[in-house]
């Protein structure tokens, strides 16, 4: 079968936006084979994150492991677009572009003249992508931290007895990319049968609320506040409990259904305790809750991690190891999720799906800051208005 040319190959796509959220758009689109100018700002010598290093992390100034979670694929140039010329090339290339990706605070890009009205007189096809902190009433910035407080993440984390928590990933700034992502495809979507650009709004408060699932719905429909229960489930037991093995390592449950609670019990060596009518429904669990883990602490300390886990995966009971990242990255499957480069540390796909037809692209490394100044300005040129 003929492998399909990248499905953006034609596509362009000015990153007007820094830190995650946007930049992680914009990888996206670079992954799937887009054209994608990463616009910095000459006067801060980049987007932030270049800076963002751990302590001791070596390497050069340019391309720090935080700014490689999000900026494979991309041309990067510097411009302070204070200054008309600089502004006149930005215009120059959203007038060119079929997607802006921008993360200003509302206002500030009506300031600097790069705001979706004043881009889509230049260019009437634009889809305009803007990250915002609360939408376009509330002036403030948005940080992953502060959304993950207010929005209910960090009170419902924890362990019982401990502070609420803050999620070790910028959850939040991930959610709302993959919302604006959403939205840009479904705005290039309405664009084929319209012909017509437009502005496309996510705030990471929004993407956190709707992130709330079924701990939203625990509220909205049956008046429950959902409290810091560890990795413990409120409507599932046991889903999420994690056990230590007698090898002392740590393997977690997530049992759906009473058929599966059976088939642990056997692997367990206890097929009597499924038949307990305090244990045998989820709705019987759920109340006795701390007998149930009692039960199965106990149990599952005298088994080796790896040989129960094989056996529970014999028999499909849902139950998995507990990884460190570096464990996580020593399976052949997360393996397939990497990007390479000769010489050079991996990063990270944004793109997880697999399509019928195509390959997954190669893409060049992280960009130095103002790499592509000279190749993308001379493409302005050589193209003109």
């Amino acid at each position: 079968m003929k492998m399909a040319e990248p499905v953006f190959k034609d596509l362009l796509v000015l990153e007007l936006a820094s830190v995650l959220a946007g930049p992680s758009v914009g990888q996206f689109f670079a992954e799937l084979g887009a054209t994608v100018v990463k616009l910095e700002n000459a006067g801060t010598g980049g987007d932030v994150t270049r800076t963002w290093k751990l302590a001791g992390e070596q390497g050069g100034q340019d391309a720090s492991a935080y700014f490689s979670a999000a900026n494979w694929g991309k041309l990067s140039i510097g411009l302070d677009i204070t200054q008309p010329q600089a502004l006149e090339a930005v215009h120059k290339l959203a007038a060119k572009a079929d997607v802006v990706i921008a993360s200003y605070k509302p206002g500030d890009a009506e300031k600097l003249l790069v705001d979706y009205h004043t881009l889509a007189q230049l260019n009437p096809n634009l889809i305009y992508g803007h990250i915002t902190g609360y939408g376009l009433e509330d002036q403030r910035a948005g940080y992953d931290a502060v959304i993950q407080a207010e929005s209910g993440f960090m009170y419902m984390n924890g362990s019982p007895d401990g502070p609420p928590t803050k999620l070790p990933v910028a959850l939040m700034d991930i959610l709302a990319a993959h919302q604006l992502k959403e939205g840009i495809l479904t705005a290039l979507l309405q664009r084929e049968r319209t012909g017509k650009g437009c502005y496309v709004q996510v705030s990471l408060f929004d993407a956190a609320v709707s992130a709330l699932a079924n701990q939203g719905t625990n509220y909205l429909v049956a008046g429950h506040s959902p409290q810091r229960m560890g990795s413990e489930h409120p409507n599932i037991v046991p889903y999420g409990s994690v056990y230590t093995c007698r090898d002392g390592l740590h393997l977690v449950l997530a049992i759906g259904d009473d058929r599966q609670f059976r088939r642990l019990c056997q692997v367990l060596g206890d097929a009597a305790l499924a038949d307990n009518p305090d244990f045998a429904t989820n709705g019987a669990r759920v109340r006795n809750r701390s007998a149930v883990n009692q039960q199965l602490k106990q149990l599952i300390s005298q088994h080796e991690r790896d040989g129960l886990l094989g056996e529970l995966h014999r028999l499909h009971v849902p139950a998995g190891a507990v990884n460190s990242v570096p464990e996580v990255f020593e399976q052949l499957q997360a393996r397939r999720m990497l990007l390479t480069q000769p010489n050079g540390p991996s990063g990270i796909r944004q793109v997880a799906f697999v399509m019928e037809g195509t390959t997954a692209e190669t893409v060049t490394p992280p960009p130095a800051f103002a790499q592509h100044q000279d190749q993308v300005m001379g493409m302005l040129e050589k193209h003109g208005h």
